[in-house]
């Protein structure tokens, strides 16, 4: 008997069978890439869609006897749809045009107003050898690549090492960069801090976290927290985009890390409606960033006694904000309270997860804060940002100082000590501590 097929292809990884016929002859398969581009497309969306039903499974993102119908928009209320944060790809572009415009014309003009100034650097003379190996192979190179160099541009040891550091330090930031950067950042903190102080202040999860998992995940979406996380969401979008062009810390790595860790905790909150809680979360955070980033600004200026002030202010303010209240408060309500009336699942244990990641970070933070208040309290005053690199010097490198050479005993030649034997006992003393020598007690 025969049986009507009628004409079909199959789609597997972009490439078509042959056309069955009524027959139940092949046909050889089209050939021309043209005619093959509309089946492949509609294979690729067929597989686009099926991650996307996999991706957005209830069971991943709602408790369990939840669903995404509840979420729907009805009788008034608005709840979060993942699909609104799109709307943070433009917003983030936007504000690096604003961040370029601020640091042009009020931060750059704020600076020399407060008396920030850069320091003249010393231009290295160019050299295309020199000059290729520090571009290719790094800036700093080994003991006998340095060797091989000097060797081959006609160099002495020394001339080539004082290249390097010289060239090394014509990369890197000036004061001026450093104000314009911080002055940026303090000022959207303190907007962010202050906007979401005035939209939580009324809410009562605010100052009762249980109160996040009330009806979850049943909670409707004001327009002002909503615009608010946008616009958190941008920034740190904004952050990333203009990683290569931010001065690099020797915490870098771990910022980078809370950089995406932030993005895809308000991307997931939002997603899965931990608005209440995430908004906790953010404005702890912004709570003592806007005191750090002040604390830069005037560290770049001559106002040495509003910095260490503000140094003191802001390190009491983190430690109680990410070492107290943290872990107190927020960790404490997603891990134990957010699930007494409900069965954990994947979106409970990742957000716990992110969040404990950024604990960690806190961690780490609060040590390099803990050894500048050790430094605060040995010297009377707030030293240099730890994380900062700083410019280098004949002897960062261990390179011998051509008006102080090293002595025999591997001892730095100082200032012209007077003689042993030189008149009166405070001669002989100046002489014994100009060696080295102290008094016994």
């Amino acid at each position: 008997m025969d049986v009507e097929w009628g004409a079909k292809t199959l789609c597997f990884w972009g490439q078509e069978a042959a056309p069955i016929t009524r027959a139940g002859e092949a046909q050889p398969p089209a050939l021309h890439p043209v005619a093959r581009l509309p089946l492949t497309g509609s294979c690729v969306r067929r597989m686009l869609s099926n991650l996307n039903e996999w991706l957005w499974q209830e069971r991943f993102w709602l408790p369990p006897n939840n669903s995404w119908a509840q979420l729907e928009d009805r009788d008034g209320l608005v709840y979060a749809h993942p699909r609104d944060l799109l709307a943070s790809l433009p917003l983030a572009l936007a504000l690096v045009v604003v961040r370029i415009v601020f640091e042009r014309f009020v931060g750059l003009p704020l600076s020399r107003w407060l008396g920030v100034r850069d320091r003249s650097r010393r231009q290295v003379r160019p050299n295309a050898v020199l000059e290729k190996h520090f571009l290719v192979e790094g800036p700093r190179p080994e003991e006998s690549q340095l060797a091989l160099l000097a060797a081959q541009c006609g160099l002495t040891l020394r001339q080539t090492q004082r290249w390097f550091r010289v060239r090394r330090n014509q990369d890197r930031p000036c004061l001026t960069q450093k104000f314009c950067e911080a002055s940026w950042r303090f000022v959207f903190y303190l907007c962010s801090f202050v906007g979401g102080a005035c939209v939580l202040y009324h809410e009562s999860w605010l100052w009762a976290p249980v109160n996040c998992w009330d009806n979850y995940p049943e909670q409707a979406l004001k327009p002002a927290l909503y615009w608010w996380y946008l616009l958190e969401l941008s920034f740190y979008i904004s952050l990333v985009m203009t990683l290569p062009f931010d001065i690099r810390r020797k915490d870098f790595k771990e910022q980078v890390v809370h950089h995406f860790v932030t993005i895809l905790l308000i991307t997931f909150s939002y997603s899965a409606n931990l608005l209440r809680i995430g908004s906790l979360v953010l404005l702890l955070h912004d709570a003592s960033d806007y005191l750090l980033e002040a604390c830069k600004m005037f560290n770049y200026t001559r106002f040495r006694l509003a910095c260490d002030a503000l140094f003191v202010v802001f390190s009491l303010v983190f430690f109680y904000t990410r070492l107290v209240l943290f872990p107190t408060q927020i960790l404490y309500t997603t891990y134990y309270e957010s699930i007494i009336n409900r069965g954990p699942f994947f979106g409970y244990y990742f957000f716990n997860a992110l969040l404990g990641l950024l604990q960690l970070l806190h961690v780490f933070w609060s040590c390099l804060i803990l050894r500048m208040l050790y430094n605060f309290t040995r010297k009377g005053r707030m030293e240099k940002d730890i994380r900062s690199d700083v410019e280098e010097t004949d002897s960062s490198e261990g390179e011998p100082d051509a008006e102080h050479p090293p002595l025999k005993n591997g001892a730095v030649r100082g200032p012209r000590a007077a003689p042993e034997d030189a008149e009166g006992p405070r001669s002989r003393a100046a002489g014994r501590l100009a060696n080295g020598h102290t008094p016994a007690s």
